[in-house]
């Protein structure tokens, strides 16, 4: 299973509007101590859409550097823009990314079949492996079952699909209209072990940014058929599963990293910080959790 286990979608610190590249590296580092299995750099969570081209390509330069080959890399290149997300995994590639996440094309709302083209594009233009992204909250779509067996037929790189649509019964259609070799994560926290228990392998995940060893052992021993062992970790941190989207990723999870130390609460506008009562409640679940 190539991508079977705990990746983290990384958040891009700031200091004074730019990237802060020293956190960012620091980070990373913490990530590799902790155990993860790969990082995503410049996904949901990495702020993206407030990125411009140079900052995009540079974050993730940073990621693959800072890795030095002991994660993968799993580098956010999509777009709305098939030309756009073709330019950007093509020079992720060439920056020694190890494979690419691709959300689906947000606010034009393609059909299915446009869909289909805009992936099999990005596909042949690429050589090495290509994670699809569902999350039908942000883009307004999702990718349907047919669309995604499709291109795995269609297309050997396109590997594995991160699924944030919140549906069990979803997995369970992903999985019985995909070979054994098409993998699943988890896009939710806290659906990982619902997730993983009907043929996901693994998850992409906010909180491993402040709990990679956490994640990864809860994600390790859910594939080792050690199930109450995972359970104990779900549960003992569900409530940072939830709390950590009390206000849009990534801020919540930014502030939690602030209180440790490890970057700044900035986010790009339209993204604001959090509201005092909702500061209060993650300062008081992250001091319930020791963190």
């Amino acid at each position: 299973m190539r991508f079977a286990g705990a990746h983290t979608a990384l958040a891009t610190p700031f200091r004074a509007g730019a990237f802060d590249e020293a956190a960012f590296r620091s980070i990373i580092a913490g990530q590799i101590a902790g155990g993860i299995s790969g990082i995503i750099p410049v996904g949901t969570t990495g702020e993206s859409p407030t990125l411009d081209h140079s900052e995009h390509m540079r974050v993730i330069e940073v990621a693959v550097e800072a890795a030095a080959k002991k994660c993968l890399v799993i580098a956010g290149t999509g777009s709305n823009s098939t030309a756009e997300a073709i330019d950007l995994t093509l020079a992720a590639e060439k920056a020694g990314a190890d494979a690419a996440l691709l959300v689906a094309p947000y606010y034009n709302k393609p059909s299915p079949e446009g869909l289909y083209r805009h992936f099999g594009a990005i596909a042949e233009a690429a050589k090495f492996p290509l994670v699809l992204y569902s999350i039908p909250g942000r883009c307004g779509i999702e990718i349907p079952v047919e669309t995604t067996a499709r291109l795995a037929k269609d297309f050997k790189n396109i590997a594995a699909i991160k699924e944030a649509g919140g549906s069990v019964e979803r997995v369970n259609q992903l999985r019985a209209a995909l070979p054994d070799s098409f993998e699943i994560l988890s896009g939710d926290d806290s659906l990982t072990l619902p997730f993983m228990s009907v043929g996901a392998v693994g998850v992409i995940s906010v909180a491993s940014n402040l709990i990679p060893a956490e994640v990864s052992a809860m994600v390790r021993h859910q594939l080792a058929g050690e199930s109450a062992k995972a359970l104990a970790i779900h549960r003992k941190y569900y409530p940072l599963f939830k709390d950590l989207f009390i206000e849009p990723n990534p801020v919540p999870v930014k502030f939690a990293l602030a209180r440790r130390g490890q970057c700044t609460t900035d986010v790009r506008l339209p993204l604001c910080e959090m509201s005092a009562a909702n500061s209060k409640r993650l300062t008081e679940t992250l001091e319930k959790l020791g963190l």
